[in-house]
């Protein structure tokens, strides 16, 4: 009871606060209107520059960006790749929670902070240090910035693909790599990874398909039908993935794919 008690007042006096703050700024809503308290100043100037108002949205526009820099990271960089083959070769040997979800995500942002790292590198020197020293204005850090992910994504990046969404946007052939824009070239890099992605992916799960063929005929020419075949095949695979150093391979090959 104390505790619903006490629950209730908090919101009463939140109600008050707020209803309080409400009638001070409808109150003060003159031009160069203030309001203050301990800690807190809030002013009302409706006559505000364009400028201060082209700032503001800026920043909510920034802030928008933020909270889509995930999607970001996983469409603009390495990790789709990374993840979905990792995710394809747990599932061909056969066990699906092992490695954890966790364990695959982290292997996979480590890998793509090392192949990225060339490309981050590039922007930081060409665009990021300069606009923070003062030498370039947004904008320009801004396209200056985008230049090196936009030379990765269209060195992995096919040409049919860059096709296809140029004429689903309905523009023509450009001259120049320059001349498509990023619009084009996102969902266009998107599919070119999807498909490496799954040929990789099918070229892994070959070796554990004929292992598990083999492990089955074998079981049914012994007449074991009622042992499940996935039981058996299991520490083979395994044994395989460990004698060829698969994760040696399966990392390099990863890493060789963005190489050209």
């Amino acid at each position: 009871m104390n505790k619903l008690t006490s629950l209730k007042k908090k919101k009463i006096l939140a109600i008050s606060l707020l209803f309080l703050m409400t009638s001070l700024l409808l109150s003060g809503c003159a031009p160069d209107s203030q309001w203050s308290a301990p800690g807190l100043t809030l002013t009302i100037d409706p006559k505000g520059s364009p400028q201060q108002v082209s700032s503001g949205v800026q920043l909510l526009l920034l802030i928008t960006i933020l909270t889509l820099a995930p999607s970001i990271l996983i469409m603009t960089t390495s990790f789709a790749r990374i993840v979905i083959v990792l995710s394809l070769l747990r599932n061909a040997i056969g066990t699906p929670q092992i490695p954890p979800n966790q364990v695959l995500v982290g292997i996979s942002l480590i890998l793509t902070i090392f192949i990225m790292t060339p490309v981050y590198t590039q922007m930081n020197q060409d665009a990021i240090q300069p606009y923070m020293a003062g030498e370039m204005d947004q904008s320009t850090a801004i396209t200056k910035a985008a230049q090196p992910l936009r030379e990765f994504m269209f060195k992995q990046t096919r040409q049919k693909d860059l096709e296809l969404f140029l004429e689903m946007n309905h523009q023509d052939r450009p001259d120049t790599l320059d001349d498509i824009s990023t619009i084009v070239l996102l969902p266009a890099f998107v599919l070119s990874e999807l498909r490496t992605a799954f040929v990789m992916g099918f070229a892994i799960y070959i070796p554990f398909l004929i292992i598990d063929l083999v492990i089955s005929s074998v079981l049914l020419s012994m007449g074991m039908m009622m042992l499940p075949p996935s039981l058996i095949s299991l520490p083979f695979k395994i044994l395989l993935f460990i004698m060829v150093d698969g994760w040696y391979l399966i990392v390099r090959s990863l890493s060789l794919s963005f190489v050209h």
